[in-house]
């Protein structure tokens, strides 16, 4: 049995994942954030979250397909997890590959079987295969990342950890370093820091009761752990977060950019229109939307774009409405951001 629900977000609220969970954000602008990292290429995609994650939406106007899996089995297969327990980024299927995966998404389509569409898109995923790798290269990968997730607070070495996983002849530090570019040490790193900022964000809990949850030996550590990963102390990325209050910052400037981003690029700008300095808007930014001024006002420019594009519009008009000087630099901006030029966008899209 699965959950199917078509809905618009509310804007920076924290949806927490309460089962396994294919997202499927059939329109909006802007950008997602999964487990304190902003993503801003989601679209024609489809997202695969595990219970224990989140998602917030950090524009106001999207609508999302989400459908929840409630069958757990099914999810302890090793051909399935590859989707759901992600190593570096977003376990998601290009539907714009994935015909398949197109028609079981479709407005018309989502009956009871749905559920296949898991079977559909592991195929996919191994098909897509973003680190290289075979199977059974993939299996070893995911048994050590399972071992991690079990034991990132238990202070074992790179070592115990590689050594808990199953022999299957291959060098598990190797592998993981070689496909990943990673090793298992950054990996388990990067599982305890995700553990401690959700810890921070979303509990009660004081610090040293989550520095000693999560294995380190006092919490003056921790805090030197903390800020030197993030930039901010616990007490501090905590106020910054706000989960609770949910306060009206990034709202208020993401409505700037979507009203003024084709006029206005300067910093200064929005700063006056926000009465602060740019110093201080810069900062605000980053810690509360863990992103650059500079990189929202690009992500409005190429959404933009991508909606004239595939409105039948031509370059020039589209570089004179963006306020770019000629149609080549535009060009030349696009398939900077998007890795490919408007001409390939175009037809890309068509022909899917």
């Amino acid at each position: 049995m699965q959950k199917v629900e078509k809905f618009s977000p509310e804007i920076n609220k924290v949806y927490f994942i309460e089962s396994h969970t294919l997202i499927h954000i059939l329109s909006g602008k802007g950008s997602i954030q999964v487990d304190f990292k902003n993503y801003f290429d989601w679209q024609e995609k489809a997202i695969f979250l595990e219970k224990g994650q989140y998602i917030k939406f950090l524009s106001n106007d999207f609508i999302v397909r989400r459908i929840e899996f409630s069958n757990e089995r099914k999810f302890y297969d090793n051909e399935v997890r590859v989707l759901f327990k992600h190593l570096i980024s977003l376990g998601y299927i290009d539907l714009l590959e994935c015909e398949d995966c197109n028609t079981f998404l479709s407005e018309t389509a989502l009956t009871d079987n749905s559920a296949n569409i898991i079977d559909i898109s592991s195929k996919q995923w191994y098909w897509q295969n973003p680190f290289k790798a075979n199977k059974e290269e993939y299996q070893v990968i995911f048994d050590a990342k399972e071992i991690i997730d079990e034991e990132y607070s238990n202070n074992l070495s790179s070592n115990d950890l590689v050594n808990l996983i199953n022999d299957r002849g291959y060098n598990a530090q190797a592998l993981i370093k070689n496909k990943i570019g990673l090793s298992v040490k950054n990996l388990v790193n990067s599982k305890r820091l995700n553990e401690s900022l959700k810890e921070v964000a979303f509990t009660n809990k004081n610090i040293q009761e989550i520095s000693y949850d999560l294995g380190f030996k006092d919490d003056a550590y921790f805090n030197r752990v903390f800020k030197n990963s993030i930039g901010q102390t616990p007490k501090q990325f905590r106020e910054n977060f706000d989960f609770e209050n949910r306060d009206l910052f990034s709202q208020d400037i993401l409505e700037l950019l979507q009203k003024y981003h084709t006029q206005e690029r300067s910093l200064e700008f929005y700063a006056n229109k926000m009465n602060l300095s740019i110093k201080t808007l810069s900062n605000k930014v980053q810690s509360k939307m863990n992103t650059s001024l500079g990189q929202l006002i690009r992500l409005e420019l190429i959404n933009s774009a991508k909606l004239m594009i595939l409105e039948g519009q031509s370059i020039t008009s589209i570089s004179r409405q963006l306020g770019f000087e000629e149609p080549n630099h535009f060009s030349r901006f696009f398939k900077h951001y998007s890795k490919i030029t408007p001409t390939e966008f175009r037809i890309k899209k068509y022909n899917s």
